[in-house]
């Protein structure tokens, strides 16, 4: 077992290795990338390892390995695993915290909601070592039994994006081990402490050595590795649209599992009944919280022209009152957004709704904090034509598009002609059109009189059209990615028999 405070954030000298066969150890290159405080992009916290094919290759060596092992375990004494994770977990929840913060930018209080999700999620799939797995079936038959039961797929490959550094690798990982297999997990190059941390937890709770495995580099040359060896039976990512298809068309080439979530362009419709207060609070929350960096954030209002300009006037005074700092020294600040590029990807966006015509009624600048951060102020465009781009496209970052319309079916018209499909939310009083919201919208998640954003341990999480395919993820269905169903025919019959065959 490796000293506790080697693995914990220490500073600026820490280095990030991977873990691979239960050693940490660096990556075949001498190449390092750097870990930089977004909120403070002069201050380096420390350098992760890059990694070659042959880096992969050995992770996935190790977890084949280990993997029949790990999966001849009592699924209970699997899932006692998760649960001394969520423990351990739980007694340093500010240290992950923190962590996030520093190299994520998200604020202190998000990044500990983040933990605490983590936590839920961790002891919800543990609760799930001890529920039913299988079914019974009648049989035409007499005296025959057909059950089923789960299978491992084997090495699963998790790919994970910057935003949740914490969140996302759990609801992919617990599921993922809970079900037998070993796992190779490749981090977000811009979050590798949270990753180091994570993986150090697990270690640290007793998982054997080889079943989680580590591997720091880029994804043109870690995810490429992970997605192209047929020794891997199955690979969980959530990322960009564009990187996703491309995993997607390589690995269904050799017919491995895949399971991606992808992009969102999440809409509130705001009816004319609305309680326009409550709509507001929610939209502020749901498109600024986090820096607007979240698969779920709202980042259409498609609003009834009757109620446009009150809406707007109650909106805009919440706005402007965000403030943007570092989320450390202002715990419930909006922080940066994650690096120099992504900082740059949110002004061309915020610079091309300017020249389509979108009418900038707040915020749409840089913004100027003292360590220089990658900080962009909260921003809100009315009058959005359906047409344009800030209409269509992810921006993931602190900009909103007020889309105004005639009707409540104008409305669900234009919520539905983007390509996404993760989360919707609708606003009213009238129980009719809730249920033909509830039928019609084009999103995976739903919600009445809440925001787009968020999603319970309990639940399902995940999105239709072009965010997401491979089942969802969360709740009880998370699990079932990972594994194949047995179906078992046990004929107890003492006498021979023809039987039907189909």
């Amino acid at each position: 077992m490796t000293d506790t405070t080697s693995h914990a954030s220490r500073g600026r000298d820490e280095v990030y290795l991977n873990f691979i066969g239960g050693q940490w150890r660096q990556g075949s290159t001498p190449d390092w990338d750097e870990n930089r405080n977004p909120a403070r992009p002069n201050d380096v916290l420390g350098k992760s390892t890059r990694s070659t094919a042959a880096d992969v290759g050995k992770a996935i060596e190790a977890a084949a390995a280990a993997q029949k092992e790990w999966a001849r375990k009592p699924r209970t004494a699997r899932a006692a695993v998760l649960e001394k994770v969520a423990q351990l977990m739980r007694s340093r929840i500010d240290t992950f915290a923190k962590t996030i913060t520093l190299e994520e930018g998200k604020n202190f209080n998000e990044a500990r909601g983040e933990t605490l999700k983590s936590i839920n999620v961790l002891e919800f799939t543990a609760s799930e070592g001890r529920r039913p797995t299988g079914e019974v079936i009648p049989s035409d038959m007499p005296n025959t039994l057909i059950y089923t039961t789960r299978s491992p797929l084997g090495v699963v490959g998790i790919i994970t994006p910057w935003n949740f550094p914490l969140c996302i690798p759990v609801w992919k990982i617990a599921p993922g081990l809970l079900e037998g297999n070993a796992i190779v997990f490749k981090a977000a190059t811009l979050t590798p402490a949270t990753a180091k941390l994570l993986v150090f937890t697990f270690e640290e709770a007793g998982l054997p050595a080889g079943v989680l495995n580590l591997v720091y580099g880029s994804g043109a040359v870690v995810g490429n590795a992970i997605v192209d060896d047929p020794r891997v039976k199955a690979i969980s990512f959530t990322g960009s649209n564009e990187v996703g298809t491309e995993l997607y068309a390589r690995a269904a080439r050799r017919g491995a599992h895949v399971q991606l979530e992808m992009g969102g362009k999440n809409p509130v419709i705001v009816c004319a009944d609305a309680d326009l207060d409550q709509a507001v609070e929610a939209t502020v929350m749901g498109a600024f919280g986090s820096t607007g960096q979240r698969c779920t954030a709202t980042s259409r209002v498609v609003v009834e022209r009757s109620v446009q300009k009150a809406f707007v006037e109650k909106l805009l005074p919440l706005v402007r009152a965000i403030k943007v700092g570092d989320g450390i020294t202002n715990p419930s600040a909006m922080g940066p957004v994650v690096d120099i590029k992504q900082y740059k990807s949110v002004l061309k966006a915020i610079e091309d709704a300017k020249s389509d015509g979108a009418k900038l009624v707040c915020g749409g600048e840089p913004c100027t904090a003292p360590g220089g951060g990658h900080f962009v102020t909260p921003t809100v465009f009315d009058d959005v034509k359906p047409s344009m781009r800030l209409a269509r496209e992810e921006v993931f970052g602190p900009v909103l598009a007020i889309i105004p319309v005639d009707g409540f079916e104008e409305a669900i018209e234009v919520s539905n002609n983007v390509e996404y499909g993760l989360s919707s939310s609708i606003y009213t009083n009238d129980v009719k059109r809730v249920m033909q919201y509830a039928d019609r919208i084009e999103t995976g998640m739903m919600h009445v009189n809440s925001p787009t954003v968020g999603g319970e341990a309990q639940a399902p999480f995940g999105g239709c059209k072009a965010t997401g395919i491979g089942g969802r993820e969360m709740g009880s269905t998370g699990p079932q990615f990972f594994c194949e169903i047995k179906t078992m025919y046990i004929d107890y019959n003492t006498t021979v028999r023809k039987t039907n065959t189909y």
